[in-house]
């Protein structure tokens, strides 16, 4: 196969891969209030809702994470942290008030809980998840 052939091919795949990614999903905040009410952890959720605080980029067990506190659009009204590995996304231009969909792994605690995995998992482990920000994509 020529040399020009397998770069094209390479680009589409990628391409593909990063489109799967694309495309923001329509919020559940009562999945977020549901787990967290049942104490579950490790479910997918979409969410939306406002910044109330900037956390900032700190040191992680395996890379860096940005940090920020998000009240829920609708549903328990809930404060959840969300935690974004910033070597797949960059950092993410966040103000207090900034609306913001995120999709990800939520896990329980009794302050909230997190949702994380924010991102797309490049090994495939993982569902891919994605923080949108007015409309720009960061995953």
């Amino acid at each position: 196969m020529p040399v020009g052939s397998s770069r094209a091919i390479l680009v589409a795949l990628i391409g593909a891969s990063l489109g799967a990614c694309a495309g923001s999903q329509a919020p559940d905040d009562a999945a977020v209030c549901a787990a967290f009410s049942a104490q579950r952890s490790g479910v997918e959720v979409v969410a939306r809702g406002r910044v109330t605080r900037v956390l900032g980029v700190q040191a992680g067990r395996s890379s860096p994470h940005e940090g920020f506190l998000l009240r829920l659009d609708s549903g328990c009204a809930l404060v959840v942290r969300v935690e974004v590995n910033t070597d797949f996304t960059g950092t993410i231009p966040l103000s207090i008030g900034s609306v913001v969909l995120v999709k990800g792994d939520y896990e329980y605690y009794s302050r909230g809980g997190v949702i994380h995995w924010t991102h797309r998992d490049p090994r495939g482990r993982h569902e891919n998840g994605y923080v949108d920000v007015n409309g720009t994509m960061y995953y």
